[in-house]
Order: C-alpha cells, then sequence, then structure tokens
C-alpha cells in the first residue's frame, strides 16, 4: 500500500470496543502505533496518538455500554474519533479536569479511573471536540498533525 499515492486519501481502521473488557483493552492503540511505525510516522506523534487512542478506549471500557474507536490517517493529519453508547457526561468542563472521576473503587483498585483520560487526550491532540447527549453518547474528535 503506497501512502503517499495521489490516489490515496486516508487509511481507516474501526475497533469494536465492549463494556467492562478490560482482557482487549488496548488492542486499537498497539495496533495504531504499529500501523504509524510502519508509516514512518514521527515517534513524537506515534506515542500521541498511541496515548489518545488507549485513553479513549479505556474510557468506553469503564463509563460506557461499548462503543467504537476509528482512526482516519491521512498524508497530514491522524484523526481519532471514540464513540460510545452510554450515559453521556454531565458536566464537561468538570469531567476535563485533571483527577475528576466518576469511577468506581472497584475499577480504581485495578489499576484505572485516576481521571486523567480526557485531559491526556486533549493534551496529546492538536484539536480536540467533546460532544455528549445525557442517556446516548459521548464523541471525542482528535485530530493529530503529521
Amino acid at each position: 500500500m503506497d501512502f503517499n499515492s495521489p490516489n490515496k486519501t486516508s487509511i481507516s481502521y474501526k475497533f469494536d470496543i465492549e463494556k467492562n473488557d478490560f482482557s482487549q483493552a488496548g488492542q486499537a492503540s498497539s495496533t495504531i502505533k504499529k500501523l504509524l511505525r510502519q508509516l514512518g510516522i514521527d515517534p513524537t506523534i506515534i506515542r500521541s496518538a498511541a496515548i489518545a487512542t488507549y485513553e479513549a478506549e479505556i474510557n468506553i471500557v469503564i463509563h460506557s455500554e461499548g462503543g467504537q474507536i476509528t482512526v482516519n490517517i491521512y498524508p497530514n493529519f491522524i484523526e481519532i474519533v471514540a464513540l460510545d453508547r452510554g450515559p453521556g457526561i454531565e458536566n464537561i468542563e468538570l469531567a476535563m479536569q485533571e483527577g475528576y472521576s466518576t469511577a468506581s473503587n472497584e475499577i480504581r483498585e485495578m489499576g484505572f479511573g485516576a481521571g486523567m483520560g480526557l485531559s491526556n487526550m486533549k493534551k496529546c491532540s492538536d484539536s480536540f471536540d467533546i460532544k455528549t447527549k445525557l442517556g446516548c453518547y459521548t464523541k471525542v474528535t482528535m485530530i493529530l498533525n503529521i
């Protein structure tokens, strides 16, 4: 696959993420990391994309009824979209604060739910957008410039 071909506008991957499936969490970020490495993307960008994707995966596993992560790789940027089915976020501003978490004690005892997911996703992105509807979904879109 010649990514630099003028006929190739993007490479897309979709990953289904299941609620409470910690055994599979991290597979999307690992796959994306390998692909970006094969494409010769700068290691700093690869690291940011892997962190952003992993944080999105974990948030879907912990806080939703499941969802999907779509990664689109364009010649000049990477777009990561995490869309879940779930409760939505009641207060986005509060949820964006480092250390704020609605994770249960059980999740925290497993080593997750430190309240850094959304803020880490934003830090790793050149552009970050979050949309949510209570009782329905949360959609996080992250752009990383290449």
